[in-house]
């Protein structure tokens, strides 16, 4: 069996994650802070962004992987977890890339979560 939804998804938060991990990489080099945050705000939003992604993508990429592995795999599936990942890239965007995006951080948030309840349910249908 191939998880093709699964693997797309792993590979596309990768490389979000690589990227927002460059953005930490830079904003140490600037504020001379190795450890911590250093007191720079810039530095704060950017380990946030890359912490909040390591946070929640895990769980996400089990989830999808169980959904696909008892569904086969589905436009539905798919849906779901491209919602995650728009969700987790809106959200990176705002704290690593901007001051001040509010919209961004909001809705990346609301798109995780429903991503997050959309394949609890999708998994629960499918075991049923």
């Amino acid at each position: 069996m191939t998880l093709h939804i699964t693997t797309l998804l792993t590979c596309g938060l990768s490389l979000l994650l690589i990227v927002l991990s460059w953005r930490v990489i830079a904003q140490r080099r600037v504020s001379g802070s190795s450890l911590g945050d250093g007191g720079d705000p810039a530095l704060t939003r950017r380990i946030r962004a890359q912490g909040n992604l390591v946070e929640y993508a895990p769980l996400f990429v089990v989830l999808v992987g169980l959904g696909e592995i008892q569904s086969g795999g589905s436009l539905t599936l798919a849906a779901i977890a491209m919602l995650f990942f728009l969700g987790r890239l809106a959200h990176g965007y705002a704290l690593a890339f901007s001051e001040n995006f509010p919209p961004g951080r909001f809705w990346g948030t609301v798109a995780t979560y429903l991503a997050y309840l959309l394949a609890v349910i999708f998994n629960l249908v499918s075991i049923l």
